[in-house]
């Protein structure tokens, strides 16, 4: 089973159905949860202690949703960059090994907050381009179906 935690909500229409669309795929193949916590609001001029408090509130709000035991990958600029054949062999080498909790993070516009990067048990960066944190998360779901149809050495539906 996947946990998705994002923080910040989908607004967009064409995001929405992006993601119903993946979650649709993903049903078949394993168990995806969305978990969507609250973005804190955020002055354009706040300063860096501002931007760190920010962080911390919404990291707070991550952990409510965390289960002990759980095996956290959280998405950051400076992680590991994977192919999606690499991303695929880790995923299936968590479920080789039992491991059964997977916990994703995606933070909000201002990122994670030290606290929840320093719990990650691998820290991914999906590009060394900067996208959208909503953008983030269709793109993680599609890498999470892609993997599973690598794995099963099935077709991609293109």
């Amino acid at each position: 089973m996947y946990t998705i935690i994002c923080v910040g909500k989908l607004k967009e229409k064409y995001l929405k159905e992006a993601e119903g669309e993946y979650l649709k795929r993903l049903t078949r193949l394993t168990k995806v949860n969305i978990v969507e916590v609250c973005d804190e609001k955020i002055d354009e001029s706040a300063s860096y202690n501002e931007i760190e408090i920010i962080k911390i509130k919404e990291g707070k709000n991550i952990l409510k949703h965390i289960k002990q035991g759980s095996y956290i990958i959280t998405l950051v600029i400076n992680g590991v960059h994977l192919s999606s054949y690499e991303f695929s062999k880790e995923i299936k080498s968590l479920n080789n090994n039992g491991i059964s909790n997977v916990v994703f993070i995606i933070g909000g516009s201002l990122g994670l907050s030290d606290e929840i990067i320093n719990l990650s048990n691998f820290k991914l960066s999906l590009s060394k381009m900067t996208f959208p944190h909503q953008m983030a998360r269709i793109i993680l779901l599609e890498q999470i179906y892609r993997s599973y149809k690598i794995i099963k050495n099935e077709p991609y539906h293109k």
